[in-house]
């Protein structure tokens, strides 16, 4: 069985097996990306959800969370079009 390694997607966001069980966090915290996501998808202002985690995201670190996620909606709707 292949040992999983940690994993960088970009300059704050990580996935690593040791940490949140390899869930996306926020480099240097057990912060998950899938909750501030959330958080953003209610329409709480950046601002609120960086208060909401002690200041331990800046707003660089949501904004490559939204656009990683937008990454990933445009392929996978693109790959379901080319399937279809």
């Amino acid at each position: 069985m292949a040992t999983r390694k940690r994993k960088e997607y970009g300059k704050y966001i990580v996935s690593d097996p040791e940490i949140c069980g390899g869930d996306l966090t926020f480099t240097g915290t057990r912060i998950l990306v899938k909750d501030v996501l959330h958080f953003a998808a209610q329409g709480k202002d950046w601002s609120w959800i960086a208060k909401a985690y002690d200041g331990r995201l800046s707003r660089p670190a949501i904004a490559e969370a939204i656009e990683l996620a937008r990454e990933a909606l445009v392929t996978s709707t693109e790959k379901r079009r080319r399937a279809a």
